[in-house]
């Protein structure tokens, strides 16, 4: 029987326009492994919240055959990287085949379903190379998120992009406005492009997302490489360079996607000014709006803890919060073999390793590392999570150097395994979130904003949506950050020192002498973190700012 689909709950008519929503990973719930980090958190809870909210909207991935991979551990307890089949019977075969081109060669893609009521989350279809009708190589463009390989990514971008437009034409369900989370699916811009041959009537349909100022979230590619991966569709490179105003003979994709859109958003005040000052002098730009990112309180949120807050029970607040401390602990003996201590401060870093989020920087003077976790007056509890990109050697490095050096200190852990289920008990189990990137480089963030919604206290840089959210001594604390224009190794220095300070001088004594200050600033933390950072604050701003606005 042919798939059929209508948008399949009642829509709210004030988010009835149709929009499709693009992005390369997706962190839906911990069954569904399809994301890497921080884009597919912020994707997951965006579909959430348009479920929420009955937004018209659909989402559209690819189905990674191996996901991003599974963190293990070899023999010396390091991390291994495993790519392991998954295999999911909740998701519904539509059936729905199509033809794309990738280096010339005609390509099969093919749709599966992820129905809302599944995991409670707009309408998802995602695409997938893995069918019989491939060779080998094709069906691998759809087997690993992030594959090493430059021209296993541009196929990638394509099979999201110019399939994710063409599924469309299979469904009685249109789309009015496209939205690029990121520029992975930028071949969408292409596509519409030769449809419309408009530049003004895709501006009328295309929106897009900046996550990061980062280069690697911002590549660039040699032109003539992609008009021969087909990643131009069947424009020529003198049509792209005339509708991109891009005449370098490598194509920046960030620039392309907002040349191309008819609005574009960074995803905190503090970002989209840094966007603003990376691309400002750029022609045929439009002006860079606004958005913070957010997560889905529904989905993140300790509601047992919300209920004593509001009903101003604090003694009952805190014993929901050393049980949540006790089920994180659990993992911590089971992978470690090390018993924590639910009394003790436990300050957790956990998030992708990536070089700039200085997943390492309470080493970076060695005595004072040692005061800290020696001390015995105001004692503490550390614990590392976070996957580093999987070929990323210098990052795995890094956390290999963590597990050595944890092994000798009973009240330090590494986990394994940094996917929405640990998450979870990470941002319940951690008394302090730390936050220590490089100011600047943060484009958003959003951990620590679910941190909060389990009684995690911020500890935290200036930078990204911490900026917008963090009251310095009355929901957090604010790690006083070094002039960015300096040296790296001066700025990595300084804010190791005021980092030291901020612990020994301020967040440890206030937790061992001041419990019922302590409580205050915590659930301060949980009251001022909702609702500005729960997603449907963001779903509704992306309708009102940007799928409504333009057309």
């Amino acid at each position: 029987m042919a798939f059929s689909f209508a948008h399949p709950y009642e829509v709210n008519p004030r988010y009835s326009r149709p929009v499709a929503y693009f992005s390369m990973e997706y962190a839906i719930h911990q069954p569904l492994k399809i994301y890497a980090g921080g884009l597919g958190f912020l994707a997951g809870s965006h579909l959430r919240s348009a479920y929420a909210l009955k937004q018209n909207l659909v989402g559209v991935g690819i189905l990674w055959k191996y996901g991003y991979y599974d963190q293990v551990r070899n023999a010396d307890q390091t991390m291994n990287v495993l790519f392991q089949e998954k295999i999911y019977h909740f998701l519904v075969d539509t059936g729905i085949q199509f033809t794309i081109h990738i280096h010339g060669q005609p390509v099969q893609g093919k749709a599966w379903y992820l129905p809302p009521e599944t995991f409670q989350t707009a309408p998802l279809f995602l695409l997938s190379t893995d069918v019989p009708e491939n060779d080998y190589l094709a069906k691998t463009t759809s087997h690993k998120l992030y594959d090493a390989d430059l021209g296993a990514q541009l196929a990638a971008d394509i099979v999201l992009g110019i399939g994710g437009a063409k599924l469309f034409e299979y469904l009685s369900w249109k789309p009015e406005i496209y939205h690029l989370n990121e520029s992975h699916a930028l071949p969408l811009a292409f596509y519409l492009y030769q449809q419309h041959q408009d530049v003004g009537e895709v501006k009328k349909r295309l929106v897009f997302t900046n996550h990061t100022p980062e280069a690697a979230g911002n590549p660039e590619t040699d032109m003539g490489l992609l008009h021969e991966m087909s990643f131009f569709g069947e424009l020529s490179i003198d049509e792209v360079r005339q509708i991109t105003h891009i005449d370098a003979p490598r194509l920046n994709h960030t620039l392309a996607a907002m040349r191309l859109a008819g609005i574009t958003n960074g995803v905190s005040q503090l970002h989209t000014q840094t966007l603003r000052q990376m691309w400002g002098r750029e022609a045929q730009l439009l002006p860079i709006i606004a958005i913070t990112n957010a997560q889905d309180a529904q989905y993140w949120a300790n509601h047992a803890m919300y209920e004593a807050l509001h009903a101003g029970e604090l003694t009952k607040l805190w014993e929901l919060k050393l049980a949540a401390k006790r089920k994180l602990f659990e993992v911590v003996a089971d992978q470690c073999g090390k018993l924590f201590d639910e009394h003790i401060l436990t300050i957790v870093v956990a998030r992708r390793f990536a070089g700039y989020k200085r997943m390492n920087l309470l080493l970076h003077d060695w005595q004072k590392f040692l005061e800290i976790i020696h001390h015995t007056t105001y004692p503490v509890q550390i614990i590392w999570a976070g996957k580093p990109y999987p070929t990323d050697g210098a990052a795995i490095g890094l956390f290999n150097h963590l597990v050595q050096i944890s092994k000798s200190y009973p009240n330090c852990a590494v986990l394994t395994g940094y996917e929405l289920s640990l998450s979870k008990l990470l941002k319940g189990g951690a008394d302090v979130w730390l936050n220590v990137p490089r100011l600047t480089r943060e484009a958003s963030g959003t951990s620590g904003m679910s941190a909060a919604m389990n009684g995690a206290v911020n500890v935290s840089i200036p930078d990204g949506w911490i900026a917008e959210f963090l009251k310095d001594g009355v929901n957090g604390f604010v790690i006083p950050a070094a002039d960015p224009q300096l040296p790296v190794e001066e700025i990595d220095r300084q804010d190791a020192q005021a980092l030291y300070a901020t612990l020994q001088q301020r967040v440890l004594p206030l937790y061992y002498e001041n419990h019922t200050q302590w409580l205050s600033l915590m659930s301060r933390s949980m009251q001022d973190v909702r609702p500005q950072f729960d997603s449907q604050r963001m779903a509704k701003a992306y309708y009102e700012q940007m799928y409504l606005q333009i057309g």
